[in-house]
């Protein structure tokens, strides 16, 4: 017999991108509550930036920082909504626990979300950078 090695309701059950999903959409949720107008905006996590010609996932400038990006915002374009994505690979190499992984998608979150909104990330959120 086959079946699954944990029940669905036991964490171990999640896969690694599903549990990230889930580190964002609880940022998401947590800056909702103060930012209405975050419903309109699209987030995404993405695995890795690209770096090829042209995509419409590609991460612009990344050459000249010399650092792979974390996160990036995409203003709205025509009838589209404005989009924020987060790169799971990257950000899961630079923390080593599931804390430092929240704390730090939680930072991307506010960045892009201050970006978008022309305001200071600790504008956003008065936590931010304090943990």
């Amino acid at each position: 017999m086959r079946g699954p090695i944990a029940p669905p309701q036991v964490p171990l059950a999640l896969s690694r991108a599903a549990a990230f999903t889930d580190l964002v959409h609880d940022s998401v949720e947590r800056l909702e509550r103060h930012w209405p107008q975050l419903s309109e905006v699209e987030f995404a996590v993405l695995d890795v930036p690209s770096f090829g010609d042209g995509g419409e996932d590609r991460a612009e400038g990344w050459e000249d920082e010399g650092t792979v990006p974390l996160g990036r915002v995409t203003s709205p374009r025509g009838d589209g909504p404005a989009r924020i994505v987060v790169y799971r690979r990257p950000v899961e190499i630079r923390t080593k626990n599931r804390d430092e992984r929240a704390l730090l998608v939680h930072e991307i979150v506010v960045e892009q979300v201050a970006e978008l909104l022309g305001l200071a990330p600790e504008s956003v959120d008065p936590r931010y950078g304090q943990d």
